[in-house]
């Protein structure tokens, strides 16, 4: 976590991983993703001691398996989950629609007489079928799935929408590309390729669309941590921002992708083979996060003053002057004045007979309390260059019955930072939603009160 307060970059200790107890020791597990219960998972470990599965050609099959938790670190034994296809070919990687009971997932193109030839290439696809824990059925092939080439690692979005995959097809950016479908009364849309902003002239894969709308994949492109690194983008008016790469431990020198998280982003998943073959870690996050922010209301210190008496039709016609404690006045049966800031101000009021000129002083003397509005308080520009140092105040925050311990920011980016004033180098353009978080100090025998407000910061490119 950063805790200074100067934040230019991801530091390295926001996350924590440790390896899954259900890894094999010597076969491999990849592509998690998070169940209600547990998680499922791709290995092409032996279904058991006695029956083994391998293609034509001699390599390993991949098939689903599901891990029930069994606490809020432990998970149990792994189970297969069979299809139609598990004995012959691969399954997965593969993700679950929004619905809990439809599975797309990645499997040969071919299944015919052909398929037994030694020589033989085939290709990978996307399937979609029917889930559940006893197995997965009524498997039927994408619309899009070609011999010539692959298509694969498939990723839905939360509201079901969208469909990214990687594909090699024809016309794109490099080795392998990201690409999506969009779901159009009831038809998935023909596949449009990323673009050179997210692709790269090398290879991008496992895409992985999280409920924020961040996309995460992995790439082998110059300028990573290791050899396939996990990234993530984001859509910002309509366009893919420039991919940010994920810091260590996650990343590492070794592959890492097939990257999950839960909703907050509090815990997730991802594949790795810095050990001795591929393996599921989990991570933790050390960013706070609240699902629940208010917008800043901004503090008005402008009100109007009316004079009552002013519109009965039977009185003797009067001037009225406001006299207020800053020195201003204002004439009129109705007023509008602004104050500076905050405090009790006296307010008095003079009336002039318009018939003999009499001038009735303090014909009314009221005290008004200006108060700001309860909430924390980001106090910052809306807008700023690209790699220019923002600072970020939350001096402004009134909440007058804490004792206000820690000032806690989270930039959006996967950086953090501690105190009431701190300053924020964003290197990407985009737009960021900037959380403070204020919490109080502890009182004995009372839980720990936070709040916490939201305001969104334009990053732009220098001109």
């Amino acid at each position: 976590m950063i805790l200074t307060d100067n934040v230019n970059s991801q530091g390295s200790e926001m996350y924590k991983i440790s390896r899954m107890s259900f890894n094999s020791s010597v076969y491999s597990e990849i592509s998690p993703v998070i169940v209600s219960d547990g998680i499922l998972f791709c290995s092409d470990r032996r279904f058991s001691g006695i029956f083994d599965r391998t293609a034509y050609n001699g390599s390993r099959l991949y098939n689903f398996y599901s891990s029930i938790r069994e606490d809020s670190s432990k998970f149990g034994r792994p189970e297969i989950l069979k299809s139609s296809r598990s004995y012959l070919f691969n399954n997965g990687p593969f993700c679950l629609a929004p619905d809990g009971r439809t599975i797309y997932f990645t499997s040969e193109i071919e299944t015919g007489f052909q398929t037994n030839n030694r020589n033989f290439r085939n290709h990978s696809g996307i399937f979609f079928a029917n889930y559940s824990v006893k197995g997965i059925g009524n498997i039927k092939p994408f619309k899009y799935n070609n011999p010539a080439y692959n298509m694969g690692q498939p990723s839905i979005s939360s509201d079901g929408r969208y469909l990214f995959f990687a594909s090699d097809m024809p016309g794109g950016e490099g080795g392998s590309d990201i690409y999506y479908c969009e779901l159009v009364n009831g038809d998935w849309s023909t596949p449009k390729n990323l673009g050179p902003v997210v692709n790269s002239a090398k290879r991008e894969n496992y895409p992985y669309i999280h409920s924020s709308g961040k996309l995460y994949f992995a790439s082998d492109r110059p300028g990573g941590i290791g050899k396939l690194d996990i990234y993530y983008t984001s859509l910002v008016s309509g366009e893919w921002q420039s991919p940010t790469i994920v810091p260590e431990p996650v990343n590492s020198p070794s592959d890492d992708f097939a990257f999950v998280a839960e909703d907050d982003m509090g815990r997730g998943f991802f594949a790795s083979n810095r050990g001795s073959s591929d393996d599921i870690y989990q991570f933790t996050s050390s960013i706070v996060r609240m699902d629940q922010c208010d917008s800043i209301q901004e503090n008005s210190y402008c009100y109007s003053f009316f004079e009552k008496n002013a519109v009965k039709s039977d009185s003797i016609p009067f001037r009225y002057t406001w006299i207020f404690e800053d020195g201003s006045t204002e004439d009129g049966a109705t007023v509008e004045h602004c104050f500076a800031g905050p405090g009790k101000y006296i307010i008095r009021l003079d009336a002039v007979n318009l018939v003999t000129n009499e001038i009735l002083h303090d014909q009314k003397i009221d005290t008004l309390t200006v108060r700001d509005i309860e909430q924390p308080y980001i106090s910052s520009a809306d807008t700023v260059i690209a790699g220019q140092a923002l600072q970020f105040d939350a001096s402004h925050t009134y909440l007058p019955d804490w004792n206000i311990g820690t000032y806690y920011w989270n930039f959006g980016d996967e950086t953090v930072a501690v105190g009431e004033k701190v300053n924020k180098v964003f290197i990407k353009t985009g737009v960021y939603g900037i959380q403070l978080i204020v919490s109080d100090n502890p009182e004995a025998g009372k839980p720990v009160r936070k709040r916490c407000v939201l305001k969104n910061i334009l990053v732009i490119s220098k001109p």
